[in-house]
């Protein structure tokens, strides 16, 4: 039985899985940590993320395999001189310092340029701020840039070998779409973007070519290698996602996306018009603010998950409706709340435990259901809602979510979406499969139902509403 590889390097760790190309059963998985990082300051050296590869690959035996792909987090720059070295630590998605810079870009091209090139409104986050921020910040790297990669580029070039002289380096329209200087609709990268960063570079010779979805961008040994993609992108194929169909993933972060066959535009900045990792597009919504909300006020309480549960889930059965979270704990990305912080409003002298547990599960809850309902008006999003990431295995959350969503609320059968989406990928690349095709051979369009909790949905996201209402300049 052939066997295929899905790699998920993300900020914490890279995690590796190994999956019968056609059964898709689970053979092996294993995982390695990465270094910490503390934002507003995120870096971390690419060979690190290469060393977990390694560990994580010896504690699966280091198994022959016939194809293998890497997702990695998205957005992150990783700067690379002529001889394909590593000018400096690689800046992630997370790393805030370049707000001036995304900020600044804003004022050479208005939002509604951005939005109408490139799909999305630049934040902190995206490539092209990064950049900004290391050509103001960094001219001894600047005078040395001569190529500029993504994390899953890095990855998928160590495999290839393409990290020495005369390698080609690739990428994906997934994980290009988040750079702020590849426009989804066109296919093609804007270099004049990249000009209102630095007009003198010719830039064609710093970017990665964008492979097609079913290309084989080199060998590994004996494998062939997929063309990889963003972490997003990943999960939208290890989680089978059908047009129409919406996923919220509740990590760290907090992101909303859903499949569409055409690209999108939002000169809001609210939602991100990325492109997906099979030719279509994944209009997405991001926020810093996810299950690391929860830990702070799980952590605050001084209890662990289940009880954190019990605590909610009391409240809720009860009626005892309490104060109301705003969860901007670490600030937002959208361009008008660059500086906002969490609140929690309403408190009285009579405040339990119980209602304070369910305020920070209904605020992260109500702050992506408003990224649900920005993801609608550019997007249909007609049929089941998808709830994946850590936050999904807590009751309490999987509840408010099928409470408080007009959508049917379903779990997926996959374990780490973004490791199986790079398994589908690879065994797609394989075998010359669509990727869609993968996912329903291997049972992952299968759903398990989520019971609501009884909420007044009205009272809950009325009570939200007014609260980021006052938190807005």
């Amino acid at each position: 039985m052939p066997l295929v590889a899905g790699v998920d390097a993300s900020t914490q760790s890279t995690t590796v899985e190994v999956r019968d190309a056609d059964s898709g059963s689970v053979v092996a998985r294993a995982s390695a940590p990465h270094p910490t990082t503390t934002p507003p300051i995120s870096e971390q050296d690419p060979v690190t993320w290469w060393q977990a590869f390694e560990t994580a690959w010896a504690a699966i035996g280091a198994p022959t395999v016939a194809a293998i792909a890497v997702a990695a987090q998205q957005h992150g720059a990783v700067p690379l001189d002529a001889d394909r070295n590593v000018l400096r630590p690689a800046l992630l998605w997370n790393d805030t310092r370049a707000a001036p810079d995304a900020r600044w870009l804003r004022t050479q091209v208005d939002d509604t340029g951005w939005a109408a090139s490139t799909g999305s409104v630049p934040v902190a986050a995206f490539t092209i701020a990064k950049l900004s921020w290391i050509h103001r910040t960094e001219p001894e790297v600047w005078s040395r840039l001569a190529h500029l990669v993504l994390p899953h580029d890095w990855m998928t070039a160590r495999l290839t070998g393409a990290l020495g002289v005369g390698g080609e380096l690739t990428t994906d329209r997934g994980d290009a779409s988040g750079t702020g200087y590849w426009s989804p609709a066109d296919g093609e990268y804007r270099t004049d973007l990249l000009a209102v960063v630095d007009a003198e570079r010719d830039w064609s010779d710093v970017v990665p070519r964008v492979a097609a979805p079913d290309e084989v961008v080199g060998r590994w040994g004996d494998a062939v290698v997929a063309p990889g993609t963003g972490d997003n992108m990943a999960a939208a194929l290890g989680l089978a996602l059908a047009p129409g169909h919406a996923v919220m993933s509740i990590g760290t972060s907090g992101t909303v996306y859903a499949r569409s066959d055409r690209p999108t535009h939002d000169a809001t900045g609210a939602v991100a018009g990325f492109a997906d990792a099979a030719g279509g597009f994944l209009p997405l919504v991001c926020t810093l603010n996810g299950a690391k909300v929860l830990d702070a006020v799980r952590h605050l309480l001084g209890v662990d998950h289940g009880e954190f549960d019990r605590l909610a889930l009391a409240a809720i059965a009860t009626g005892s409706r309490g104060p109301t979270l705003l969860p901007y704990f670490d600030g937002e990305r959208v361009p008008d709340l660059p500086e906002a912080t969490g609140r929690l409003v309403g408190l009285r002298s009579d405040v339990t435990r119980e209602q304070v547990a369910r305020a920070a599960v209904e605020g992260v809850v109500c702050g992506l259901l408003d990224g649900l309902d920005a993801l609608r008006t550019h997007a249909p999003v007609t049929g089941q809602l998808v709830l994946t990431g850590g936050a999904a295995r807590s009751a309490a959350v999987r509840a408010v979510v099928a409470g408080l969503c007009d959508l049917p609320v379903t779990t997926a059968p996959v374990e780490e979406s973004v490791a199986a989406g790079a398994c589908v990928q690879a065994a797609s690349v394989l075998g010359q499969e669509p990727a869609e095709r993968v996912g329903a051979r291997w049972g992952l369009t299968e759903r398990g139902s989520v019971e609501p909790a009884e909420l007044d949905v009205d009272d809950v996201r009325g009570r939200y509403a007014e609260a980021r209402a006052g938190a807005v300049p």
